[in-house]
């Protein structure tokens, strides 16, 4: 194996790695913003638990983050509970954040 295959099949691991801790990091914000509106829905216990798994599930509708913010968005609205767009998305970025911080600490 030459230095230019080693090297590539480094940047291959590499890059499967980040892959698996964005995609972990997507599944755990997901849930703790379910988990978050839930709180807003007045749900607790094993009825936001399900609604978080129903969140994270969302997330598999299509790329990017759109279909979860529209599930979230469609249920405060049905809901008639007061968050605006912005709100959900900085909270969005906030639970990411945090996601990722709570990944590096198990990791």
């Amino acid at each position: 194996m030459t230095t230019f295959d080693k090297r590539e099949e480094g940047f291959e691991k590499k890059f499967a790695h980040d892959e698996d801790l964005r995609f972990k990091a997507n599944a755990r914000r997901n849930k703790l913003l379910g988990l978050w509106a839930a709180e807003k829905l007045g749900l607790s216990g094993a009825q936001a638990d399900s609604y978080a798994k129903e969140v994270v599930m969302a997330d598999f509708e299509e790329a990017g983050d759109d279909d979860v913010f529209r599930k979230i968005r469609k249920d405060l609205d049905n809901n008639k509970i007061a968050a605006s767009d912005l709100d959900i998305r900085r909270t969005m970025d906030e639970l990411m954040a945090q996601a990722i911080e709570q990944i590096k600490k198990s990791g």
